[in-house]
């Protein structure tokens, strides 16, 4: 077990050397500008369907979003002509140099964090989610001596067996 461990170790050190000399750059406000304007598009479609309305609100749920919505989206379209004016007359956009390794830890670690939300939601037992985050940080961090996996795990069953039973929480 730990042979197969200290090779998943190696391979993920010799990752780590090749992504720490990935770069990315990209045109920030341009960058920020579209997705943003999509964004609002997306809450702009799919608000119909998560705001039901009633005839007789004269301000229904729907006024403030939308609104904010349209403004959001016209300052995204003027962020959007400012920096295609800079990039045509060839003045200097501001760029932003982005490193893979770095980012693909933080990906690892929101991947933990959805995995342990959507445990939680769809097995209704926060102990389930609680425990796989545990270990799921642990393995992340590479965590090596047992006890501190015992320890973790207890402490999340514990915890969750004291909320649920003794205080009567249910989550």
């Amino acid at each position: 077990m730990k042979n197969w461990i200290n090779r998943f170790h190696a391979r993920l050190d010799a990752w780590g050397e090749k992504l720490c000399e990935k770069e990315i750059r990209i045109p920030v406000d341009l960058t920020v500008g579209i997705l943003f304007f999509l964004f609002a598009l997306a809450i702009l479609f799919v608000m119909p369907q998560q705001v039901i309305v009633s005839d007789k609100d004269v301000v229904n749920g729907r006024a403030f979003p939308t609104l904010l919505m349209v403004v959001m989206m016209i300052c995204c379209g003027m962020l959007i002509v400012k920096e295609l004016y800079k990039l045509f007359t060839k003045q200097p956009l501001n760029w932003k140099v982005i490193n893979l390794q770095t980012e693909l830890k933080a990906l690892a670690i929101l991947t933990i964090l959805v995995i342990t939300y959507l445990l939680c939601r769809f097995t209704d037992l926060f102990v389930v989610g609680a425990v796989f985050c545990c270990l799921g940080f642990l393995v992340y961090f590479r965590c090596k001596k047992p006890s501190y996996y015992v320890i973790t795990i207890t402490l999340a069953v514990v915890i969750w067996a004291c909320f649920r039973f003794v205080l009567n929480v249910e989550f």
